[in-house]
Formats: structure tokens, C-alpha cells, sequence
């Protein structure tokens, strides 16, 4: 059944397997997903959505990149949302409501017509072996099936085990088993393993809900889109709500603690901390009385509801007692309750950049594996793991994004120089560059380099290229035209912005706050030159921003150019830091076990301190 030997093998099919298996195939590798449920591809196992603060940022990157995600979210919305428009453009956020059962069904259609690509279902639980180099897997049946390289993306499947109140009983997630051996496996070849915690709320029939009771939340007027490429806009959308718990609710819940496997000792591993239960936010935040709650559809064509805000692993009556006390809940139905797993991943300091680990050659590990939660930080490092699969078995250097390139950059260095105890999840706090890792620009910053490893189309790169003409011209007209107090202060009053006394630059208009380029279309020259030149709404915006923002933009370059001094430093492979005496015992061994490649990667390192470093510039002859 497998005589031939393929290039990949992609073990687990959700969202970083489904990207992971992609990229690679389209580069040119054969590659085969494994997955224990072929109907579940890239399923959504929790909240109905795409996207939001710093997640968004990373689904444009996955589109510009060449991955599925964008597009697929864009065809599946029912609602668009850009967060944080108050704020300045480095915190504008994407985020889709998602149809779940088209977004599933459009990400196998979209593998199945992948050349290359073949599929199998079935549960790995050991890893083929041959000189510390990877040589395929074998699953629960027997079956040997060889390849060049591995790339596991299991999520929440490995030794899971699900609790709801006082029961537990092994599963990866609801009405699905857990996969079984392959932990050991990896223990017994050096790797050393972990437990993380992850929950889910309820889900309920929307039928039940009085919404009239509720805060309804529409999507955007102008709703934009994921995908960088002509893809589907949204004509009509879905609204969503928002109520909120009470004193009633939370005194329900607190009758359930005693049973509440978070409270008990059960669950002795860590949770999500920014994503926390309903009852680890009652429990801290003993001062709120309320606390919010979204209401969610699950898609077009069904009636099941997703409360977001609800995450519970609470006895499933209490869960229905406490859910009857919220405004809009009152006659509610359920139809699935909450719950919390329990799963094994593996610290990421244990990879490379490339997301190889460092015990076994051509063998990958991407997603919730690797100590992450959340879809898009999975789909993000699937597609890297996928590209530099394919990098690896063809002898090319490996595809690596720094930190001033993308959020895609920021989330690997964090978890391979710092590691994480507890679920990772993406923050805009995070990237220290952030005015230039913005949504709107992901395009240009990462379509040039995906056309070159043969991954992103030809027609992409032909939009950057167009984006980047007409913003260069419309810089270039706003700066160099003029406008008189006569012809400009009629719309300054109306922006509240003070007049002008004499004949100023356009661009110096525009870099008044409340001033936009939609609010200069009063100007005849403006919307002339806008209309003659065709210029499009994406390079408007980029123009805008660059204007609005380039000192800003400017700071960042040049503070990303400093660290890059610190990245030419090369640090000798095997570099024996024992040596060193006026390093601490804390900075060598975690130097010792990470090994970084530059001096810039090593002062990242949690607990590595600016004497260690200087003791190492030293060291260099620096």
C-alpha cells in the first residue's frame, strides 16, 4: 500500500497540518496527511472565528506568504470586524466570524485539489528511525510508511484527557479519541515533554435566546477581507451579541468549585492566561460582579451558538443553572456543554529556527505541539514548517523570518529562544516593531520573499508590485501639491481641525490627526488625480499610513538596523560556554541547552543579562 517513499509526511490534519501539508506540496514536495479523522480537516474546535488583536496581522502574513488561511476565512465569513480602528495603525486587527462547517469543508476541497497531496487516515504512534535521521512512521495498524522528513502537528491530541466536572475520560477533543504511544516515543529518543491546559465553553441553541435582550454587535459598514488576492467580500453579514454574567451567575457557579477540576487538584497543568475559564475569572476577579459575554453563530445554515467568554470545565448542570441567569439565557438549551483538556506538548527551545528539532534530523514540530494556542498560531508555524521541510530534503537553506519582518518571526524566536510554560499566544505587545508588522503591509513585506522559494503566484506578486507603484505616485503627488486656505478650510471645520492661514503641501495636511484622504476627496485635484490614476483603496491606505506615520515608521528602521549589528556576531556551532567564568551558572546553562546562533538571538534569551552578553562580545573580539 506505501512502497514508494514520500518527501513529507504531515502527522495531524487541523490547521497547521492543513497549511503545513500545502506548502509543501505546491512547493514540490509528495507529501502525505495523516489524520485520525479526515472529516475534521482544519477544524475549528472552539470559537467560530479568524483572526483579531495580533492574530489578524498573522493570518495576512500566512495570505501574502502563499498559505490558505486568509482566503478560505474570507469565503467562509459571515461577519468582518476591523479591531482597534480607534487606535493608530500598528493595532488595526482583522477578525472574521467563520461559517465552522464551510471553513472545514473549503480547506479539504482546497488540499483534495492540491497535486501531490495524498491523504490517509490513521493514527501514528511511533516515529521511524535510522542514525538520528528520520525515516517515516508507523501507525496503529502496523503500517511502515517512509519518507525523507516528518512534520507532527498532533494539537491537543497527544495523551489527551478531557474533564467536565468530576469526570475525565481520554479524548483530543469532543467525540474524538486521543492519540495514544507517540509521546513515549519521543521520550524515549531524548525529548522532554510537558502537560498544557486548554478549555471550551458550551454551545447552546440560538433558538432559545431572547436576543432583544442583548447588545447586538454588527459587523463593519465597509467589510474588508483576509486575502491580498481578488477574493470574496462579504455582501451580507451575520450579527453577533453581547450580555453578561451577574452576582447570580458567579454565586451558581461557586457551588460547582468543590467539583471544579481546576480547583480540586485534577488539572495540575497550566492554562491559557489570557483566555481564562469562567470560574479562574470569578475566582480572581472577585471585585466584578459581571463579566462579558459574546454570543456567537456557529455559521449560515445552523442554529448552534458559541458563548465566548464561557470557557467552563464545571459539572454540566451547573454549567445549564448558571447559564439560565444570563440576560438573553433564560429559556436556554444546550447543546454540548464545556469542558477543559489536558494534553502533552514538547518545550520549543528543543528546535531550530527552521522549527527542526535539534535530537532528530528532517523531523518537524508545528502548533500546539510546540506549546502554542490559538488557530492562527498554528496555521502560521504549519506553513513554515511545511516550507522548510521541503528546504531541508532539497538541500536550500532554510526559510527564516526575523523579527522586523513579521509577527510570524516574533512568535518562533519567542518560543525557541525563551520556550513557554504556559499556552502562548500572540500579542501586538509582543513585536517590538510593530508599526512596521502591520496588516496592511504584509504584502509587501513577505510576498517578494514567498515568490522566491516558489510559493506565492505570480499574480500576487504582480499586485505588491501594482500597490507599490501607486502608493509611490500618490506619495509623491500629495507631497509635491499644494493646497490654499480658500480650497482647504471648509473641510478642516468640519474635522474640528484649526484653519490655515496661508498655502500649505497636501502631505502636511494629511498629517494633521483627523485628517484622512477620504476627508481631502472634497478637493477637485485629489479626486481627479485618484479617478485618472485609478489609484486603488489598498494603496490609499498604505500612502495615508506612511504619511501619517513616518516618523514612526522611520524610528523602528532604524532601531531594527542596530539589533541587526548584534545578528552579524556569529557565535561558533558547539561554542563550549563552560568556559567562560564571568558567565552565570543561570546564563550558561540556558545558553548551553538553546545554543544561539548570534549574539542577537542569546541576549533574548530569558534570564541572559547585558553583562553576559558584553562577556561574550569580548569572547568575539568585539
Amino acid at each position: 500500500m506505501f512502497e514508494k517513499e514520500y518527501d513529507i509526511i504531515v502527522v495531524g490534519g487541523g490547521h497547521s497540518g492543513a497549511e503545513a501539508s500545502l506548502a509543501a506540496a505546491r512547493m514540490g514536495s509528495s507529501v502525505l496527511l495523516i489524520t485520525m479523522n479526515l472529516n475534521t480537516i482544519a477544524q475549528m474546535s472552539c470559537n467560530p472565528a479568524m483572526g483579531g488583536i495580533a492574530k489578524g496581522q498573522i493570518i495576512r502574513e500566512i495570505d501574502a506568504l502563499g498559505g490558505g488561511s486568509g482566503i478560505i476565512s474570507d469565503l467562509s465569513a459571515i461577519q468582518f470586524r476591523m479591531l482597534n480602528k480607534s487606535k493608530g495603525p500598528a493595532m488595526w486587527s482583522p477578525r472574521v466570524q467563520s461559517d465552522r462547517n464551510m471553513f472545514s469543508k473549503l480547506w479539504r476541497e482546497t488540499l483534495e485539489k492540491t497535486d501531490k497531496l495524498d491523504f490517509y487516515q490513521e493514527s501514528v504512534v511511533e516515529l521511524l528511525i535510522i542514525k538520528n535521521k528520520i525515516s517515516g512512521v508507523i501507525t496503529s495498524l502496523g503500517s511502515r510508511i517512509h519518507s525523507k522528513a516528518v512534520i507532527l502537528t498532533n494539537g491537543t491530541f497527544l495523551n489527551g484527557l478531557i474533564h467536565i466536572g468530576e469526570k475525565n475520560f481520554s479524548g483530543g477533543r469532543a467525540g474524538e479519541s486521543s492519540s495514544r504511544g507517540l509521546t513515549s516515543n519521543l521520550e524515549a529518543l531524548g525529548f522532554v515533554s510537558g502537560r498544557m491546559k486548554t478549555g471550551t465553553p458550551p454551545r447552546v441553541d440560538g433558538r432559545s435566546l431572547n436576543y432583544h435582550l442583548m447588545e447586538i454587535q454588527e459587523g463593519d459598514n465597509e467589510p474588508s477581507k483576509f486575502s491580498f488576492l481578488e477574493s470574496h467580500v462579504l455582501k451580507s453579514q451575520k450579527a453577533c451579541h453581547i450580555t453578561y454574567t451577574s452576582s447570580d451567575v458567579h454565586d451558581i457557579l461557586r457551588t460547582g468549585f468543590d467539583r471544579s477540576p481546576m480547583f480540586n487538584g485534577r488539572i495540575k497543568s497550566t492554562g491559557p492566561r489570557y483566555c481564562p475559564s469562567i470560574e479562574d475569572k470569578i475566582n480572581r476577579f472577585e471585585d466584578r460582579d459581571r463579566h462579558q459575554i459574546f454570543v456567537e453563530p456557529e455559521g449560515w445554515s445552523t442554529i448552534e451558538v458559541y458563548v465566548n467568554g464561557f470557557s467552563t470545565s464545571l459539572p454540566e448542570e451547573i454549567q445549564y443553572q448558571a447559564l439560565k441567569k444570563i440576560k438573553g439565557f433564560e429559556q436556554v438549551k444546550l447543546f454540548r456543554p464545556g469542558y477543559a483538556i489536558e494534553y502533552d506538548y514538547f518545550p520549543p527551545t528543543q528546535l531550530k529556527y527552521n522549527l527542526e528539532t535539534k535530537i532528530i534530523d528532517n523531523l518537524f514540530f508545528a502548533g500546539q505541539i510546540n506549546g502554542t494556542t490559538g488557530y492562527e498560531e498554528a496555521a502560521a508555524q504549519g506553513l513554515m514548517a511545511g516550507i522548510n521541510a521541503h528546504l531541508k530534503i532539497t538541500d536550500e537553506s532554510p526559510f527564516i523570518l526575523k523579527r522586523d519582518q513579521a509577527y510570524i518571526g516574533v512568535l518562533i524566536d519567542d518560543l525557541i529562544t525563551k520556550g513557554t510554560e504556559e499556552p502562548y499566544r500572540m500579542f501586538t505587545s509582543r513585536a517590538e516593531y510593530r508599526t512596521l508588522l502591520r496588516q496592511d503591509n504584509a504584502d509587501i513585506r513577505l510576498t517578494p520573499l514567498s515568490f522566491s522559494l516558489g510559493l506565492a503566484s505570480e499574480e500576487r506578486l504582480r499586485l505588491v508590485k501594482s500597490k507599490l507603484r501607486d502608493t509611490k505616485k500618490l506619495i509623491n503627488f500629495l507631497t509635491t501639491q499644494s493646497v490654499t486656505p480658500d480650497e482647504i478650510n471648509n473641510i478642516l471645520e468640519k474635522k474640528k481641525s484649526s484653519p490655515m492661514k496661508q498655502s500649505n503641501k497636501i502631505n502636511r495636511v494629511l498629517s494633521r490627526p483627523n485628517i484622512t484622504i477620504k476627508s481631502l476627496k472634497g478637493l477637485s485635484k485629489i479626486s481627479k488625480y485618484l479617478k485618472e490614476e485609478k489609484i486603488t483603496e489598498s494603496s490609499i491606505e498604505q500612502a495615508e499610513i506612511e504619511i501619517k506615520y513616518s516618523g514612526y515608521i522611520e524610528k523602528e528602521k532604524q532601531n531594527a538596523k542596530k539589533l541587526s549589528k548584534l545578528e552579524e556576531i556569529k557565535i561558533p556551532k558547539g561554542f563550549n560556554y563552560n568556559n567562560l567564568s564571568s558567565l552565570s551558572s543561570e546564563a550558561k546553562e540556558k545558553l548551553n541547552t538553546i545554543n544561539p546562533k548570534d549574539l542577537s538571538q542569546a541576549s533574548r534569551i530569558s534570564g541572559i543579562k547585558p553583562s553576559d552578553i558584553s562577556a561574550l562580545l569580548v569572547k568575539m573580539g568585539r
